[in-house]
């Protein structure tokens, strides 16, 4: 039996915010308990030229939603980066696991070779759905939830690999 498209990204999808709001939540809990301003982490960010923490958990949202619209022809849920607090994260996170649970199995099994056209400022990038999600989606959902994971470990939060896994 093959598996499904659906089943290659919903679930991976849906653990990664699951696990990125753990995070979010551990860390503004060791924030209060330290007696540390919630922006000491908010702005936390590995190298100068990089994003801060929210640009991060935004981009993680933007990937899960992207790949499910591209992949599905759906539309888009408008999102406006706004978000500053950790409950505002949080909020963006319940948002796109909402979207995500909103998308019905017959929008995504059978378009493994579908036409993804991923618009960029420079250029338009073309794949299949399933080239997309495992040549580019994937890597950028993982990209960004681990530099959110690595800003908040730098910061002190004791994050551990089991908490990356989800367990």
């Amino acid at each position: 039996m093959a598996t499904e498209l659906y089943d290659l990204t919903v679930p991976v999808l849906t653990r990664a915010l699951t696990t990125l709001a753990a995070f979010l939540d551990k860390g503004r809990k060791w924030a209060d308990e330290q007696g540390i301003a919630h922006s000491e982490l908010l702005d936390g960010r590995l190298a100068p030229d990089m994003h801060p923490l929210p640009y991060q958990i935004q981009r993680v949202s933007d990937t899960a939603k992207g790949t499910l619209v591209r992949i599905g022809g759906l539309d888009n849920v408008a999102m406006e980066d706004n978000e500053t607090s950790f409950e505002e994260l949080q909020a963006r996170i319940a948002k796109t696991l909402d979207f995500i649970r909103s998308v019905p199995r017959d929008k995504i099994d059978g378009r493994e070779d579908a036409e993804v056209v991923l618009k960029t400022p420079s250029r338009d990038l073309t794949f299949t759905a399933r080239d997309y999600w495992l040549g580019f989606a994937t890597p950028n959902l993982y990209f960004h939830v681990t530099t959110a994971y690595a800003i908040l470990r730098h910061k002190g939060v004791p994050l551990g690999k089991m908490d990356f896994l989800g367990g």
